[in-house]
């Protein structure tokens, strides 16, 4: 009589479990043994799983599998430049920065510069070795009694709740030690923000965290009793994150602890919805009056927003709103679809939002086109990571940098891809204690300072090879692209840049003549 292989295992297990029990020598093997059987039984009797129920036990060697699969690939199979969303060799420089440890490279580029991915930045014969030392930028010169000096790399938002209490006080007290600022997140200002006393950009989603109503809705004097601490020094309205553009979301109730209800200004226990839009504007006036308005209620200090650039003709009815009501915010970040931190569904992840470079240059463009760029700093945030990344960042028209997944990097992250879970191996993006408890505040403060400032040297380094004397000098004719193999030019060769004012007064000579003509500064919807 034929038997169906499901009752192979099973049979094996009985048989070898009876062996360790008859035979007196190997009755230690039953505390193997008898666990193997039991789990055995159950696969073989449960009816939800075809493979379990069809392969007893060995279908789980399947799961063990996928389980070890991402590590596996890490550590075994991908070469330095295969890994994402950052290769080993892009992590491994950011470690060595916050260690403190030599960076450099032997035997010249791995990559390969005849494909079409290569571009390099152009170097001078002379380079500017007066160049100063280091950078600042003045956000809110022009508007505000209290503007901001902000360093050319920041901390981008990365939300306590999301990121650890040890993981967010390392942030802070890094970026006190080393003079610059930390973005907080839409969940507000915690008690572990303020402990080490770092500059503070206080960003505010479509919760209104720590500024809102029972119901949800912005609160003006909660907001003011709060912006008004010197420790924040810009407020920054957030329209969408390059992670999940035009997406709300919901932190479960039982995820919601006294801490974070205290940092948020929600019931414990109770769900924090973040919805998909903002209640306070619905059109691209009201969105820079809302500006003016917390420019005023923080007591001067600079105000702004971050997007991932979606539709064109959005950010050109932002910018007919500016010329029509004179209001201006005083920066705005551009976040690349390629950013992103903690948890969002894959589909908005992969296929939705405009990535750093196109986003920057639509940006700048805009800006330009319009003569407002000089009344505007724009930051760039998606990927940033080395000092050439921000060298390319500049040269699209940014005026500083924000990093997130850089800096979890320098507290000790080695993309385990758990920050959903809360099983986060190395303390950053858990809320549990005893994973947390490895990441041991004083000793990563230390390497997110150094981290940044080895960076900023790097960018340094840059631009005096260039022979300039600030990245600010650097232009899209400075940066070059691999066309194909056969051609490379420079960047705007690949991409379009419009002239000062030429949006004003010519735009059907540009590339964005149909986003202009569609949109108006009352809506952000097409008027066709």
């Amino acid at each position: 009589m034929h038997m169906a292989p499901r009752y192979f295992v099973p049979l094996a297990v009985v048989v070898l479990t009876a062996a360790c029990w008859l035979i007196h020598p190997l009755h230690w093997a039953l505390v193997i043994m008898v666990p193997v059987l039991l789990l055995t039984l159950l696969d073989f009797g449960q009816n939800r799983h075809a493979l379990r129920r069809n392969y007893p036990l060995i279908a789980r060697i399947r799961w063990l599998f996928e389980d070890l699969r991402p590590y596996l690939r890490t550590y075994i199979v991908e070469s330095d430049r295969e890994g994402r969303p950052f290769t080993i060799d892009e992590r491994s420089l950011v470690y060595a920065r916050a260690k403190g440890d030599i960076s450099t490279h032997p035997m010249g580029t791995e990559l390969d510069v005849y494909s079409d991915e290569y571009e390099w930045l152009g170097h001078s014969i002379a380079p500017n070795e007066d160049a100063p030392k280091s950078w600042h930028v003045r956000i809110g010169a022009d508007t505000c009694a209290k503007p901001y000096d902000s360093a050319l790399l920041n901390i981008s938002a990365m939300s306590f709740g999301s990121l650890s209490a040890n993981a967010i006080e390392a942030l802070n007290k890094g970026a006190a030690i080393g003079g610059f600022a930390h973005d907080t997140g839409e969940g507000s200002i915690s008690r572990y923000h303020r402990k080490h006393g770092g500059d503070l950009i206080w960003e505010l989603g479509s919760g209104y965290f720590g500024c809102r109503t029972r119901d949800g809705k912005f609160n003006p004097d909660l907001f003011a009793e709060q912006a008004q601490d010197d420790q924040v020094k810009m407020v920054e309205i957030k329209l969408s994150q390059g992670a999940k553009p035009g997406h709300g979301g919901m932190l479960p109730g039982a995820k919601v602890t006294p801490e974070i209800a205290e940092a948020r200004k929600v019931e414990i226990g109770e769900d924090c919805i973040s919805p998909a839009g903002h209640s306070t504007f619905s059109t691209p006036i009201e969105l820079l009056e809302w500006v003016a308005q917390l420019r005023e209620l923080s007591g001067g200090k600079p105000a702004g927003f971050k997007l991932c650039v979606g539709q064109p003709h959005e950010v050109m009815a932002i910018v007919k709103a500016m010329i029509e009501t004179d209001i201006t915010p005083d920066f705005i970040v551009v976040d690349g679809a390629e950013g992103g931190t903690g948890a969002a569904p894959q589909e908005l992840t992969d296929n939705v939002g405009m990535p750093l470079r196109e986003g920057l240059i639509l940006m700048r463009n805009a800006l330009v086109g319009a003569n407002l760029k000089d009344r505007i700093r724009v930051g760039a945030s998606g990927k940033v990571h080395s000092g050439a990344g921000m060298a390319r960042s500049f040269a699209l028209g940014a005026d500083w940098c924000n990093a997130a997944r850089a800096f979890m990097f320098s507290l000790g992250c080695v993309q385990s891809m758990k920050c959903h879970t809360g099983e986060c191996p190395t303390g950053v993006a858990t809320q549990v204690p005893w994973r947390q408890r490895g990441l041991v505040v004083d000793d990563k403060a230390e390497r997110v300072a150094r981290f940044q400032s080895e960076t900023l040297k790097s960018l340094r380094e840059i631009v005096v090879a260039m022979g300039y004397e600030s990245p600010w000098e650097l232009t899209q004719h400075d940066m070059y692209q691999r066309i194909d193999s056969a051609k490379a030019g420079p960047l705007d060769e690949v991409y379009g840049f419009v002239k000062p004012g030429q949006l004003v007064d010519d735009p059907d000579s540009t590339q964005y003549a149909h986003a202009w003509r569609v949109a108006r500064a009352d809506t952000f919807r097409r008027v066709l």
